[in-house]
């Protein structure tokens, strides 16, 4: 079973702090009686379901968007209806972890075309040729 897999099945939803504030954008009057917004926190160093590894991966993969104090913050405020916003938050988490943890491809080398070698020179020919032709005429 690959690291992927293995954080895909745990559930990390008890270690996830979840705060809520005024949000803006779209909802009218609404926008100034309700907490819509939810932020999502998630502290990778002091999570009990991750291994040293697998913290050291997430904290390497994730590092611009994690806080100074290694803290995975996630604000949604997309939807007028904080359950829908929860909804969000908890989808872009899983979705932020599963990315983190996808293995990276193997670059397989590989070196260009005989066709590809004589359009380039050719291309360069017709490139020092258009350039010669704008220089004065020597005599």
């Amino acid at each position: 079973m690959t690291l992927r897999e293995k954080i895909r099945l745990r559930y990390f939803d008890p270690e996830l702090g979840i705060s809520t504030a005024k949000s803006g954008g779209p909802g009218g009057q609404n926008v100034n009686k309700v907490e819509t917004k939810v932020v999502l926190r998630f502290d990778i160093a002091k999570s009990e379901k991750l291994d040293e590894a697998e913290k050291a991966l997430l904290i390497k993969k994730l590092g611009s968007k994690l806080s100074s104090e290694q803290e995975l913050i996630i604000h949604t405020q997309e939807k007028r209806s904080q359950l829908q916003n929860k909804e969000l938050a908890f989808k872009k988490f899983y979705q932020i972890l599963e990315a983190a943890t996808k293995p990276q491809k193997v670059r397989l080398k590989s070196a260009p075309s005989k066709t590809a070698k004589l359009k380039r020179l050719q291309s360069k020919k017709i490139r020092g040729e258009v350039k010669a032709n704008r220089q004065k005429p020597k005599f």
